[in-house]
């Protein structure tokens, strides 16, 4: 019997020392879907005062993760990009909310909206993952 996407999530997420370390929370998760967040802070600011790039992207992407998991198989990315439309900094709370736009049989396509809690965008992130034949157990 297949897991459920919570079931995947605590699987990944307890063997996921990075995005516990980035203080990543779970707000949502269902098929298809992943909403994750985050509270920046002042040891991910760059030499500008600002929330480094990968911040910002490493959460898309754990929420990409997540989501593209959720159908009991497991997937791997294989193409990322994001577009950073607005500066972070220490002390924002951040949200990442990981959306399907297609899955098929061996890949799937999902769009990360990255942004404050009051809804201001931060940025944008596109993902395809592969979908391997081998469920999780």
């Amino acid at each position: 019997m297949p897991l459920t996407p919570q079931e995947v999530f605590r699987r990944m997420y307890d063997n996921d020392p990075f995005s516990q370390w980035m203080g990543m929370e779970l707000v949502s998760i269902g098929l298809g879907q992943c909403t994750l967040r985050m509270t920046v802070r002042p040891e991910m600011t760059n030499g500008f005062g600002v929330a480094h790039g990968g911040i910002a992207f490493s959460l898309a992407d754990s929420a990409f993760a997540f989501a593209c998991n959720t159908h009991g198989r497991q997937a791997l990315s294989i193409h990322c990009s994001i577009e950073h439309v607005a500066p972070v900094r220490s002390g924002d709370e951040l949200i990442a909310i990981a959306a399907e736009d297609h899955v098929s049989n061996h890949l799937s396509y999902y769009t990360v909206r990255v942004q404050r809690t009051d809804g201001t965008p931060i940025a944008f992130f596109r993902g395809v993952a592969f979908r391997k034949q081998r469920e999780w157990e």
